[in-house]
């Protein structure tokens, strides 16, 4: 024969004269008696050959057909071995995640022990970098992303709406007079590249002003800067949520918008990680669910589309 019968209709043959019967074979492989007579006569018809003589209650493999199917049944201890030792290396391979230096410093660090207590923190490597890491060349299997969601070749999933609004710190409120979003553009503002002040001023209609502020390229030290009473600083929904709560930085104005970009995980579609990967995934989302529920009401806000 040029080629294998098909997997299926083997592994019918090796079964059935395992148990000497159709219906127990059937049982085992979770198809139909009439699944499994299917393939036995399919193989008899190809081989041009009977494989099986009924015996009152029992199917009795010719000597032939035994034969086979003990080889067959060799041939499936390998390739259970195979898939064994394929499956425990994957278990034991890191999940890699690299997230940007809020989520690594500020947002994961108090819920480590939640997410090393369950099975989303099993074998996990986390990388703090404020760049987007390449997954296909740099052995990283996770990315926390923000953007729009239109990374080719990637597989993504939307873990958070982002809302931005302006702080600052409660002594800069206190002394300027600041009631509406045009009042911002007479104070000293603090930029961060990655969330431009000219999105901002137009969902107002205003015109931003010169960039002239200090410029960070690390979101926790701006958001410092603002609580020292630097300038004021455009953050997220959560990302000064300790702040808000002790104080050390206020809302001037009661408003927030939704901007363009959302955090998103991303990773490859092809990877041998996935239920891992889902795992995360989906403990990400409880955290941020119960953290939205947690901060419900932490200052009054209202929305600008």
């Amino acid at each position: 024969m040029k080629r294998l019968p098909p997997f299926l209709s083997l592994r019918a043959l090796e079964a059935a004269a395992r148990h000497k019967s159709y219906s127990r074979a059937a049982e085992e492989l979770s198809v139909t008696h009439g699944a499994v007579s299917q393939q036995i006569r399919r193989l008899e018809e190809e081989f041009g050959a009977p494989l099986f003589d009924r015996r009152g209650n029992r199917m009795e493999p010719t000597p032939e057909a035994q034969r086979l199917a003990g080889e067959i049944g060799r041939a499936l201890n390998i390739l259970q071995n195979g898939v064994a030792a394929f499956t425990g290396a994957v278990e034991l391979d890191p999940l890699v995640l690299s997230v940007g230096g809020y989520v690594g410093r500020r947002w994961l660090p108090p819920r480590l022990s939640r997410l090393v207590a369950g099975p989303a923190g099993a074998g996990l490597e986390i990388r703090v970098e404020d760049r987007h890491a390449d997954l296909a060349s740099e052995r990283v299997d996770v990315g926390i992303r923000y953007g729009t969601g239109d990374w080719d070749g990637l597989s993504c999933h939307r873990l958070l709406t982002e809302r931005t609004f302006p702080v600052c710190s409660p002594e800069l409120a206190a002394s300027h007079d600041i009631r509406t979003p045009a009042d911002l553009l007479r104070h000293r503002l603090l930029h961060r590249d990655n969330r431009p002040w000219n999105l901002w001023f137009a969902k107002f209609g205003l015109e931003p002003p010169p960039r002239t502020g200090p410029v960070f390229d690390d979101s926790l030290l701006m958001v410092e800067g603002a609580a020292q009473g630097l300038g004021l600083a455009l953050v997220v929904d959560g990302m000064v949520d300790d702040e808000l709560r002790s104080g050390r930085l206020v809302r001037p104005l009661p408003v927030q918008f939704t901007s363009d970009l959302d955090m998103y995980m991303v990773w490859q579609p092809s990877s041998r990680k996935l239920p891992r990967i889902y795992a995360l995934r989906d403990w990400l989302l409880a955290e941020l669910a119960a953290e939205v529920s947690a901060n419900r009401g932490v200052g009054a806000t209202v929305q600008v589309a």
